[in-house]
């Protein structure tokens, strides 16, 4: 594989200018969309487009021919053009000073034989060139710093430490799709498509020398060279976590990754035991992967794995128990003195056990009372919080009943959501405090994101989880990367 530069990497993250190749004036076609999108999501840049029509697109003044173009002021081309005229733009767009181009163009290795050997040439081409290619068969490229969306569909998420890698375009929107709903942020994010020239491992080893990128989060498809796909993620994680999610795990799926991608999977127990090795934590499901990914962004990495539940919501704290009964976790007995601290603040039908049932106990103050008693105790390392948003879940009620504003209802509405509001507050400053992760879980994340509570968590920037199972499958995630870092770089 060739060698990426860093101003190579630069053009396509961090371009001073973007030239949009195939701009159209349909809004259904790629060349339209990514224009739109570029001009939508803020960028300051200087923006381009080619046209063979030469007409004006959403304001911008395309031209015909890219030799019209200026020279020194474009970095990255979006290419929406067919492979055909592909070679002849990569020789006009790099006598401009090119140095990225994402392509979105089909027909090369996804294709057959004859798509393979133009996907070959067209690599050539570039290298000798010094155009990096990002694709082909790619969906686009997010850079949240760079007010950056290059890309043939929505959306565009906020700005983060997650920077994400993926094989497959879908998944790219996905876990935008996420950040997007539960606020925590993306820093970088592109379409790998065919990876000819730049792998997934490729980006995810320029971020982790991105200050804005604090987690890699990758969808794999195949793999052709374990061996150096091993080596460069081994080469990553001292510095940065990866949370991996990967397709083909079944001969159905491998058929299927085939066919999407061009790409060969790899045997699926050699891959997890050399991710293991690597110390890179592996997700069954996107969906973990997304979560896991948001813990690392957002939480301070627990320094062990003894943790305290405490809840307003008994079964949720059994389940949750269970959960961490079944991993490598650790849910401790609780110290006497926390036990009598917590006395003073409850009532004497509490649990007095682990987890913490307040049991009904909740004043104006007990929440955060409670919470910074546990996470401040040198025997407790995370704390996962349940129950969040069940006042404010009432006050939702009472405000859409037929007696709302009256008989009093209107300020007890209000004092529900201040509750829930501060107890979200009060978790992520404790945490701050602390440097202890605390997780907070509740199913309103999903079923009312407009519940004062895990609204107030998604402001914050952290992740809200919507089970206490998640919350636990996401922290067992850090403490496996934090056990790994210290087994194999203290050796």
């Amino acid at each position: 594989m060739p060698t990426i530069t860093d101003a190579q990497f630069e053009a396509l993250f961090n371009p001073r200018g973007v030239l949009i190749a195939g701009a159209s004036t349909h809004p259904g076609k790629f060349g339209f969309v990514s224009l739109h999108n570029l001009l939508a999501s803020g960028y300051q840049g200087k923006v381009f487009a080619t046209n063979r029509d030469g007409a004006e697109v959403l304001g911008v003044q395309s031209v015909a021919d890219v030799a019209d173009l200026p020279d020194g002021e474009i970095d990255l081309v979006f290419v929406c053009t067919p492979a055909s005229y592909n070679p002849e733009l990569l020789r006009a767009v790099a006598a401009k000073g090119v140095k990225a181009a994402f392509l979105t163009s089909a027909g090369y290795g996804e294709a057959g034989e004859e798509g393979r050997k133009a996907q070959d040439e067209l690599i050539a081409l570039a290298e000798s060139l010094g155009v990096l290619i990002a694709g082909p068969n790619g969906q686009g490229v997010v850079s949240t710093p760079a007010d950056l969306c290059a890309q043939i569909v929505a959306p565009y998420p906020p700005a983060g430490g997650i920077g994400v890698a993926s094989q497959s375009g879908n998944f790219v929107s996905s876990f935008m799709n996420w950040s997007t709903q539960t606020g925590v942020g993306i820093s970088r994010a592109v379409s790998a498509g065919n990876a000819a020239m730049v792998t997934v491992p490729d980006y995810l080893g320029w971020y982790a020398g991105d200050d804005a990128t604090r987690v890699g989060l990758a969808y794999l498809e195949g793999i052709t060279d374990g061996r150096a796909v091993y080596d460069a993620f081994r080469g990553i994680t001292p510095d940065m976590p990866l949370v991996v999610v990967k397709g083909g795990a079944t001969a159905g799926g491998a058929k299927a990754a085939a066919s999407h991608t061009g790409s060969l999977a790899a045997d699926d127990k050699v891959f997890d035991g050399a991710m293991r090795q690597a110390g890179v934590n592996r997700a069954a499901t996107v969906e973990e992967a997304f979560d896991a990914a948001a813990t690392f962004a957002t939480q301070p990495l627990p320094k062990g794995n003894r943790v305290v539940v405490m809840t307003t919501a008994g079964g949720w704290g059994v389940v949750t128990a269970d959960a961490i009964h079944e991993s490598s976790l650790d849910l401790i007995d609780l110290p006497e003195d926390l036990t009598s601290a917590i006395d003073e603040h409850l009532p004497p039908r509490w649990s007095r056990n682990n987890p913490v049932d307040l049991a009904g106990g909740e004043t104006r103050d007990t929440v955060p009372t409670v919470m910074r008693l546990i996470a401040e105790h040198p025997d407790v390392d995370a704390v996962i919080y349940l129950g969040l948003g069940i006042q404010h879940n009432q006050g939702r009620m009472m405000e859409r009943g037929r007696f709302y504003p009256d008989h009093g209802l209107e300020r007890i509405v209000a004092y529900h959501e201040r509750q829930d509001r501060r107890f979200a507050e009060a978790a992520a400053e404790i945490s701050a405090d602390t440097g202890k992760p605390i997780l907070c879980a509740t199913e309103l994340a999903t079923a009312d994101p407009e519940n004062a509570g895990p609204k107030a968590i998604r402001e914050s920037g952290r992740l809200c989880y919507g089970s206490g199972n998640r919350a636990v499958t996401a922290l067992d995630h850090l403490w496996r990367y934090v056990s790994w870092r210290r087994r194999h770089l203290d050796d």
